[in-house]
């Protein structure tokens, strides 16, 4: 990816000011990785969008952590955010382990988890196009483990392929990590401690 000092949340902001001054609420389907992350940038957005949480995550294993991750964004959707809506994608495993195949020794936030990256916002963009959203965009910027530049360019260049508005954002700005650790206290959230993958596990 190409160096950037884009300040993505600039960005963020004009587009929130933008939205706020037209008086309408726009669609947004937002990727969601897990409950935590999901937690303050739920907080955050909703007052303008009418937001879809989208939990597309093959990379999850084993299946019964990806249930429990299911479960706990569902209640917390239910408790904070009820007007909120929720769409689970597909659990499909074997697509994200196609997807590493030769990337099995890359490091963390290396080539393998771009990729990871490009196949989850792919799928959300893809529903977005179908479902005629004004908007997709993720909460995985949010974690310091995160490169917001290369997701921010990875969105954009799908949103350029799929004709959706990428929101840009970088989530753990404006101290929107520590106030999702915060969220998490107030709805005991289960906040894992790997991303999710396998590789990561290891």
């Amino acid at each position: 990816m190409p160096a950037n000092k884009t300040n993505y949340q600039l960005m963020l902001d004009e587009t929130l000011r933008q939205i706020a001054a037209s008086g309408v609420r726009p669609t947004l389907l937002l990727h969601a990785c897990c409950a935590p992350c999901s937690s303050y940038v739920l907080e955050y957005l909703q007052q303008y969008f009418q937001i879809t949480v989208f939990y597309y995550n093959p990379n999850i294993s084993p299946e019964a952590e990806y249930r429990h991750r299911v479960e706990e964004i569902k209640r917390l959707i239910h408790e904070m955010c009820p007007e909120v809506s929720f769409l689970e994608g597909t659990y499909e495993p074997e697509r994200f382990y196609d997807m590493a195949k030769g990337l099995e020794q890359e490091p963390e936030r290396g080539k393998r988890c771009h990729q990871c990256y490009r196949l989850r916002l792919t799928e959300s963009a893809l529903t977005a196009q179908k479902l005629h959203f004004d908007y997709f965009t993720t909460t995985l910027s949010i974690s310091p483990q995160k490169d917001s530049t290369v997701l921010n360019t990875i969105g954009q260049e799908i949103s350029q392929q799929t004709g959706v508005p990428y929101l840009f954002s970088d989530f753990k700005k404006k101290g929107g990590y520590q106030r999702s650790i915060q969220l998490s206290a107030v709805y005991h959230l289960y906040r894992q401690n790997f991303c999710g993958c396998t590789f990561s596990q290891r």
